[in-house]
């Protein structure tokens, strides 16, 4: 059994959970510890004594830790993708992808470790020096979601650590497993002891926890709409600092003038593949009346090619849905798109390999207005919705009707589309001629309206949530 890591050791939970391989749900992962509330405070406790003298390290020591953890990562990517396609359900490529940028991120924050910087000016007041510095926040409490079980831990707890926090790390209870490949790659690389914590369960537990106890200064949390709020309020009830990322209904648009292959394959691989489980996946197809029927003609083809089945199978394009859980949202979805009207062009239904696994065609609706829920509310599966429109200006006012905001995509050879869409699109991301899933690790991430709320991650920008700002008056 695997267990937690608070203060340097490894200590058994109150209860345990097995681990179970969505594509073959005969498959015990393993089985990994549940912590209670009273050792998840006994983390926290011992985060917060290690917290001062992490934040004292020198930038050195941080480059040290954080490159290290990064090299492991990268030597070990083929072993933790394999880990990840097996208890989320990606395939193997992605899996080993996935663990790649994961490793990719600790390196870029090694470098910014060194990089941090500072400013010193002119007072208005003669004789007097300002400087202004950022200072670490303290405790920073951890929860991630069950979609990027490396990439996610990885872009949240390597700033944290090298801006000078202490982590209390709470993974996805669906998936534990990666989170404790990466905690045990953590607690070999030289971090003193307490400055990094796992703690392992149930979120009405272990998260309940984090998100109350006065001891953790900062909240960093992505995962569901409704689970965001409830992090909001009880943060900012004790003044605590909280960053939330939460959904999307991302739509990419597809104007007339477009590559009709390439479009087809922008949209496929944007709302379908990582089986559409993404808050970046493009969920909504806004597709102008003059290219319409070839460009769902064409998305149609392409689906009958694309193989669903074990993600560890070769040739694969699309694994399992994560759980029954998630496979019944989906299906409920379905349904109610073909009860709002929508035609169900293609896909959605259960289907059966070798091994059992919650295994789902990708679902395409056609005829469909973006008032209809199946267009309002995030899915999180593969199942994609076509609106027509008439022309460019309809199109970009029905991508922006919605209460999200994270990733927004055009589909177009001119260069005046091109420009007035990024200018106006009201989302956090804006991508021409690229699917709206895929960001690049070293460049801000997050959205607007209902999908994020805070500051920026990934890049030098997370710098903006993990530090504070000291700024100190001297008289020369």
């Amino acid at each position: 059994m695997k267990k937690n890591y608070i203060d340097g050791q490894y200590i058994e939970g109150a209860a345990a959970r097995e681990n179970i391989n969505p594509s073959d749900i005969s498959e015990i992962v393993g089985i990994y510890s549940q912590a209670d509330t009273a050792q998840t405070r006994a983390a926290i406790d011992v985060a917060h004594s290690a917290a001062e003298g992490w934040a004292k390290s020198t930038p050195q020591q941080r480059f040290d830790v954080l490159d290290a953890i990064g090299n492991e990562l990268l030597a070990r990517k083929a072993e933790l993708g394999e880990l990840l396609s097996r208890e989320e359900g990606k395939t193997l490529p992605e899996g080993i992808g996935e663990t790649a940028r994961a490793g990719q991120i600790f390196k870029f924050f090694a470098g910014e470790a060194l990089r941090l910087k500072g400013d010193k000016l002119a007072s208005v007041r003669p004789g007097v020096d300002v400087e202004v510095v950022r200072e670490s926040l303290g405790v920073i409490g951890i929860i991630t979601p069950w979609n990027f079980p490396i990439a996610i831990p990885a872009w949240k707890i390597a700033p944290a650590l090298c801006y000078g926090n202490a982590v209390v790390f709470k993974p996805a209870d669906l998936v534990p497993g990666c989170g404790w490949a990466l905690a045990d790659i953590i607690a070999r690389s030289g971090l003193p002891k307490g400055v990094f914590n796992l703690v392992m369960g149930r979120g009405s537990v272990v998260g309940e926890e984090i998100l109350t106890n006065r001891k953790v200064k900062g909240v960093t949390f992505t995962g569901s709409v409704a689970t965001g709020q409830h992090v909001a309020a009880t943060c900012a009830g004790r003044m605590a600092k909280f960053q939330l990322e939460m959904g999307g209904k991302n739509p990419l648009v597809v104007l007339d003038d477009a590559d009709l292959d390439s479009a087809v394959e922008t949209a496929v691989q944007g709302a379908f593949f990582s089986t559409g489980q993404r808050c970046t996946a493009s969920s909504r197809l806004i597709i102008t009346e003059g290219i319409h029927d070839r460009f769902v003609a064409g998305v149609i083809k392409r689906l009958e090619g694309l193989k669903v089945d074990n993600a560890l199978s070769d040739g694969v394009h699309i694994g399992p849905v994560v759980d029954d859980s998630q496979l019944a949202q989906d299906l409920e979805y379905i349904r109610v798109g073909q009860a709002e009207g929508a035609k169900l062009a293609f896909g959605g239904q259960l289907l059966e390999r070798a091994t059992k696994g919650f295994y789902l065609s990708p679902a395409l609706f056609t005829e469909t207005s973006n008032n209809m829920r199946i267009n309002r509310e995030e899915i999180f599966g593969p199942v994609a919705s076509v609106i027509r429109v008439k022309n460019y200006e309809e199109a970009l006012a029905v991508a922006n009707d919605t209460e999200f905001g994270l990733s927004s995509g055009i589909c177009t050879t001119s260069l005046k589309y091109a420009t007035d869409f990024k200018r106006n699109a009201k989302a956090g991301m804006a991508m021409v001629n690229l699917p709206t899933a895929g960001v690049d690790y070293h460049v801000p991430f997050g959205g607007t309206k209902g999908s994020s709320f805070g500051s920026r991650e990934q890049g030098s920008y997370a710098a903006e949530f993990f530090t504070t700002v000291k700024t100190s008056y001297t008289l020369a």
